[in-house]
This record gives C-alpha cells, structure tokens and sequence, in this order.
C-alpha cells in the first residue's frame, strides 16, 4: 500500500504554529487583563481604607489636617480608580483582538484539516480501486491459466 502524503502538509504545519502563537497572545491579554482588574481591586480596597479612616476620624477628636489630607486622599484614590478603569478597557479590546485573531486562525487550521481529510479520504478511494484492478487482474490470469490447461488437458 502506498504512503498518504499530503501536499499542503508545511502550510498546515505553519497554520498550526500561528494557532500556537494565537494562543499565547490570547493567555498574555487575558492575564493583563486580569492583573489591571486586580490593580483596580487594590485601589477600590485602599480607597474603602481612607472612606473608614475618615469615619474613625469623624468619631474622634477633630483633626483639620488629618481630615484634609484623608479628603485628598480619598480624591487622589477617585483619579486613580478612573485611570484604573481606563487601563481595564484598553486591556479588555486587547483580549477582544486577540480572541478574534485566534478565532480567524482557528478557522483558517480547520480549514486545512477539512482539506487533508478530503485528500486523505481520496487517496483511500484511489487505494481501493487500484487494489479492485489488480485482483481483478489477478482473477482475469488466473481464469486464463486455468482455460489453457484445461485446453491442454483436453487436447491430450
């Protein structure tokens, strides 16, 4: 029996290390992507620290300084929670782009699969013809064969 060789075979090896590739980039958004929402976690959970702090000072004994500078702490905290969130959307198209390209790879792969199974499926059904042909080759000599000896047999 022959050997299946397929003849697109180095693009579907190059289709499959872009898929690889595709992946990774896809792994390194996401995680970008969840450790700005950490950051952001961070934030929201400092800024609810001052928020508390300011409480306490407000039970106790007045401070002016100490609630102003809290105030501006709490303040500083908005920007940087917004900011955060900035970062968070611009990480977030990141994963976006990065699912569609592994998407668009992913289908250009399978592609290529569904190509292969085609040409494999193929070169079975050429396999069993020529392997039909050559039995009935076979059968065809061996009926001949058979014909001139009874001839001969025949004949004696």
């Amino acid at each position: 029996m022959a050997r299946f060789r397929y003849r697109m075979q180095s693009i579907l090896d190059i289709k499959l290390k872009m898929e690889t590739q595709a992946k990774q980039e896809f792994a390194a958004a996401q995680i970008r992507l969840n450790e700005e929402q950490e950051r952001l976690a961070a934030l929201r959970e400092r800024k609810a620290g001052y928020e508390r702090r300011a409480r306490e000072q407000l039970m106790g004994a007045l401070n002016c300084r100490d609630m102003a500078e809290n105030k501006e702490a709490i303040l500083r905290m908005d920007e940087y929670i917004a900011l955060q969130h900035i970062q968070i959307r611009k990480a977030e198209e990141m994963v976006e782009q990065a699912r569609k390209k592994l998407a668009a790879v992913m289908i250009e792969r399978k592609s290529h699969e569904t190509l292969k199974e085609k040409a494999f499926e193929q070169f079975l059904m050429d396999e069993k013809k020529q392997e039909s042909k050559e039995v009935d080759e076979l059968t065809s000599y061996t009926y001949g064969q058979r014909q001139k000896e009874k001839a001969v047999v025949e004949a004696v």
